[in-house]
């Protein structure tokens, strides 16, 4: 029998996001226990993160705001420290204005 699956809502869906990006920034196994990293994963799952709190500005609890916000800067830290490479648009997906 299956586990069963948490009820979705917001947060359980940005914490799939974080934890994907830990995934793939090769701080946690992926589903099959392999541990590898891939950059370019984790920055796609960070840019989405980004793209969430800007397109949700205004329509979050506080407590989801805080969760997309602590995730982003604890994320980003992080790629850069394993990256060697860092952030440079930090949090701005290719081709995605700021609007």
């Amino acid at each position: 029998m299956d586990p069963e699956l948490p009820q979705l809502d917001f947060s359980t869906f940005v914490l799939g996001i974080i934890g994907s990006a830990y995934v793939h920034l090769g701080d946690a196994p992926a589903p099959d226990g392999s541990v590898d990293q891939d950059f370019e994963l984790a920055r796609q799952n960070i840019d989405i993160l980004y793209l969430l709190q800007q397109k949700t500005k205004g329509n979050l609890t506080g407590e989801e705001e805080r969760l997309v916000e602590q995730a982003l800067a604890d994320l980003k830290s992080r790629y850069a420290e394993v990256s060697k490479d860092g952030l440079p648009n930090a949090g701005v997906a290719k081709g995605a204005s700021k609007k």
